[in-house]
């Protein structure tokens, strides 16, 4: 069965504080403007999904937020720090969906693209912040098993 992910990594957050948890940083005014550009282009482009998984990091959630307004989503835990083969394993889980969206954060993107279009996880160029890649598989997230539908950088 054809089947679609996009990922979207989180846009551009705000430094952080001594005392701030890295899970609480939210966007800067920067992230804000890519997050809307990043939801503007996947309205374009017809790409919205079935099922949303999103990091639950501040930055994930208003990314997702201002990207696609008050849409459904689980948080998803096992997305932050996740590596690609975790979030391999996740996409699997979810093997039903016809177009799964996972809302989150590099390098575990950067290297989940290069794994399953190229098969090699040391080849990547990266996810930039706000980022969006649409790959299109047939079967399992298995190394070399996508195909690079589109990807769209602010």
């Amino acid at each position: 069965m054809k089947r679609e992910i996009i990922l979207l990594r989180h846009a551009h957050a705000d430094n952080a504080a001594p005392t701030t948890n890295d899970t609480d940083r939210g966007l800067s005014a920067r992230g804000i403007t890519e997050a809307r550009d990043a939801g503007h282009w996947l309205r374009e482009h017809a790409a919205l999904p079935a099922l949303v998984l999103c990091s639950p990091a501040r930055r994930a959630r208003q990314t997702l937020a201002e990207a696609l307004g008050d849409v459904a989503a689980q948080d998803e835990q096992r997305i932050y720090d996740a590596t690609a083969g975790e979030l391999a394993s996740l996409i699997d889980e979810h093997a039903d969906t016809a177009r799964l969206m996972l809302v989150g954060h590099n390098p575990g993107f950067e290297t989940l693209v290069a794994l399953l279009a190229t098969g090699q996880s040391g080849d990547f160029r990266g996810v930039p912040p706000g980022g969006v890649v649409w790959l299109e598989l047939d079967g399992l997230a298995e190394p070399g098993s996508a195909v690079l539908k589109a990807f769209w950088s602010p």
